[in-house]
């Protein structure tokens, strides 16, 4: 699976990108896996108010499934200007 990174999350992790093998079934199952991997994870995924995700491009919640998904994007809040 595809993990995209976008803004102060790509920062904190210090990739843009990472494809990865998940036996997690939800966003949040994925997140619990990419927290315990090293502590860059965890300064990321710190506060997950302050996230937004989509799944194969599309919004969706943290309780989302991933059953069939190929990418996973994780990036803050989107403000207008």
């Amino acid at each position: 699976m595809d993990i995209l990174y976008f803004a102060w999350v790509r920062e904190r992790i210090g990739m843009p990108r990472e494809t990865i093998e998940t036996t997690a079934h939800t966003v949040a199952g994925l997140v619990e896996e990419l927290k315990a991997r090293e502590e860059r994870y965890q300064l990321a995924f710190s506060d997950l108010s302050a996230l937004r995700v989509a799944v194969d491009q599309t919004l969706t919640d943290f309780d989302a499934s991933l059953e069939g998904a190929r990418e996973v994007a994780f990036f803050p809040p989107m403000t207008g200007g």
